[in-house]
């Protein structure tokens, strides 16, 4: 018995049967490549969902984690500390407005402060919540209320929110939902569970202006999207469009848990004391890794950077030729291969197989969205085994 073998015989002995059992035992990682507990190299273009933005034992996280827990470890919201009010200061520069800012651990969490925020500003007299088709906002009962996605939202209701769906990229059918009973609308700016799958032009824009008419606040998850991942700080910023509420998770803790739920304009000051809290939220070492996250992204140049490298990963893998390749859809470093038939799991199999980790996220999409300082030599090496890959699959 190997030893990822063992570890994955003492996990399903010890672990809920929510994820089932994982392929990969991984005990370390450098760059964008990580090794098993076997030895075994892959090059990591997943980011553990999006979520390693500088990826693995970065020295700049390294040094502000150790710094950090060496100082104070935790506070809890009793008392407030110097990494906490830096971030929030950092991110609203970032966003270029004014608002105020509530820190969770996890994008579920974050979604659900905002839910929360839309009740205490809208009342009672709008129950209802706009959502898209397809959209996934976490597995919290909140935010799985807002989950356009029924093999994993319907077992776990009813929910106590009124939602109405959408189908997602119609500003048609947007503009018709929102109606004044409306609270809210929640967006993301690319569905990323459902596959990479952009928004089409002039669709936040148009959910904006649905918004305004109907006196509905705009709620845009940029959990997946934020933080770099698309070439710009926030994707939303590309559309040259302003949210009420902003959410953030994954690539903002470079690895370390972290959500943040931000109001901007008056929706900054919805809460009242006492309204919402975190017991771990704003944690001291998550912040001191946020920090330096958003340090590093800034002083490397990796918006750029991921513009440049997403752009020549999307434009090689375009130019394949297999025919089990559809298309490439998304922008940055936040892509997804779309395949002409449901084969997806068997691709991710025969990546791994061939060393690299990669997320058969949809039957019919392989998502990519690797740490932000891969480099143009890492993307050409997936680009160079893909088609090998492929046959294999489709022999």
């Amino acid at each position: 018995m190997t030893n990822t073998e063992t570890l994955q015989k003492r996990f399903a002995a010890a672990f809920m049967p929510n994820y089932g059992v994982p392929p990969v035992a991984i005990t370390r990682g450098q760059g964008c490549r990580v090794t098993d507990a076997d030895g075994r190299e892959y090059l990591d273009l997943i980011a553990g969902i999006a979520v390693s933005s500088l990826g693995h034992a970065h020295p700049a996280i390294v040094e502000a984690v150790s710094r950090q827990v060496a100082q104070v470890a935790h506070t809890s919201n009793l008392f407030l500390h110097e990494r906490e009010i830096e971030l929030a200061e950092r991110l609203l520069s970032l966003i270029g407005t004014d608002g105020r800012v509530f820190l969770a651990n996890s994008g579920t969490e974050a979604n659900e402060a905002a839910v929360k925020l839309v009740r205490r500003i809208q009342g009672p007299e709008r129950p209802v919540i706009v959502a898209a088709e397809r959209s996934f906002h976490g597995r919290t009962l909140g935010s799985l209320a807002l989950t356009g996605k029924d093999a994993i939202r319907t077992p776990f209701g009813p929910y106590g929110q009124v939602v109405r769906f959408v189908p997602y990229g119609d500003a048609d059918a947007l503009r018709a939902a929102t109606s004044p009973d409306v609270a809210a609308v929640f967006l993301e700016p690319g569905l990323g569970e459902s596959g990479v799958v952009p928004a089409p032009a002039g669709y936040l824009a148009a959910a904006r202006e649905a918004c305004d008419q109907a006196g509905a606040l705009l709620v845009l998850d940029e959990i997946q999207s934020g933080i770099g991942r698309t070439g710009a700080w926030f994707a939303h910023q590309t559309a040259g469009v302003r949210p009420d509420v902003l959410t953030l998770a994954k690539g903002l803790g470079g690895g370390l848990p972290i959500g943040a739920c931000i109001g901007l304009g008056p929706a900054g000051s919805g809460f009242s004391q006492g309204d919402h809290g975190s017991t771990f939220g704003g944690n001291p070492v998550a912040c001191a890794a946020a920090l330096a996250v958003l340090e590093v992204i800034e002083r490397d140049g990796l918006l750029a950077h991921v513009s440049e490298v997403g752009e020549h990963l999307a434009a090689g893998l375009g130019e394949i030729g297999h025919p089990l390749v559809a298309g490439v859809r998304g922008a940055g470093l936040w892509r997804a291969v779309v395949l002409t038939a449901p084969l997806a799991p068997a691709v991710e199999a025969a990546a791994r197989r061939a060393g690299f980790l990669v997320n058969a996220v949809q039957p019919d999409a392989i998502r990519l969205a690797p740490p932000l300082i891969l480099t143009a030599a890492e993307a050409a090496e997936f680009i160079a085994a893909l088609p090998g890959i492929l046959t294999e699959v489709s022999a």
